[in-house]
């Protein structure tokens, strides 16, 4: 009998997933957090034509800061402390993602696109947040479009330590993780990880694997004495590293502070930054993969 190799392929990865594009966050204080982002290795490349937006690159990750005076679109109002207002995932053909999704039972999100803008496809993420489709990511990008260079910066700017995507924090609300298990599951093929399968310093709740095995994203409930209902937010991203602690001296010496305490501290396995802006802060973990 004859196996179709795509159909395979589709039946493990549905939206065609080949990891994260960018990561947004919004705050009033953009400059602010563009000088934590240095810190941490990141290079401002490119200014949105029409917002105001900045585009930061280290090695293959992007980050935007999104500071445009209608609250990160009306979606996310915007604070001093810097939240995680969108996940953009790159995929084979986002139309097709997006109509994929929207059948599964993702909420589509209606985004006012101006004049020589990409009307980029996008269905609402957790609280306020959104997760993008991108299909324009190779040769030929969003960025290319949307944004302007900034003269004499370099465009692609290397990864310090072999920084790159590991995955993303996201806190939930009490009784919500079959919930949540499911809604990555169902729209975007995600697995969940067995229980005792945990990574970096912090191996709390349950981490799904992206069905291109690029990147994780964990789901954390509240502690059983936290009272009322807690938000749900993107709270934190993870980057990788095969060299950790590497990485935490050459952040050290560029200005990063990390929690040295004896329950949380700095080792082979991954460390945590100290938060910035009221909240912001970052996680190293220990992964040899650069593939995002």
């Amino acid at each position: 009998m004859t196996v179709d190799r795509e159909a395979i392929v589709d039946i493990e990865n549905p939206l065609g997933l080949d990891g994260i594009e960018f990561i947004e966050y919004a705050t009033s204080r953009p400059q602010a957090l563009g000088q934590i982002l240095e810190m941490m290795g990141f290079r401002p490349i490119a200014r949105h034509r029409s917002r105001e937006v900045l585009l930061y690159r280290q090695g293959g990750m992007n980050v935007v800061i999104n500071a445009h005076g209608h609250g990160a679109e009306a979606s996310t109002q915007l604070t001093e402390t810097p939240v995680i207002a969108a996940l953009a995932l790159r995929v084979k053909d986002a139309g097709a993602a997006y109509r994929k999704v929207l059948e599964r039972g993702g909420w589509s999100v209606h985004r006012e696109v101006e004049v020589m803008e990409l009307n980029i496809p996008a269905i609402h993420g957790v609280g306020g947040s959104r997760i993008y489709f991108i299909d324009r990511y190779r040769e030929f990008s969003i960025y290319d479009v949307d944004f302007v260079p900034i003269p004499t910066v370099d465009p692609h700017p290397p990864a310090l330590a072999g920084l790159h995507w590991f995955g993303i924090v996201q806190y939930i609300g009490n009784g919500r993780m079959n919930d949540w298990l499911e809604f990555y599951h169902e729209l975007f093929g995600f697995t969940a990880l067995p229980v005792e399968e945990q990574f970096g310093i912090l191996p709390k709740g349950r981490i799904m694997q992206s069905p291109c095995h690029c990147f994780y994203i964990q789901l954390i409930e509240p502690l059983a004495e936290v009272s009322g209902e807690p938000e749900e937010c993107f709270q934190r991203i993870g980057l990788g590293t095969p060299y950790v602690t590497a990485a935490v001296s050459q952040l050290r010496q560029r200005g990063v502070q990390f929690v040295e305490s004896p329950q949380v501290h700095t080792e082979a396995r991954g460390a945590l930054t100290t938060n910035w802006m009221g909240g912001l802060m970052f996680e190293l973990v220990h992964s040899s993969s650069t593939s995002n």
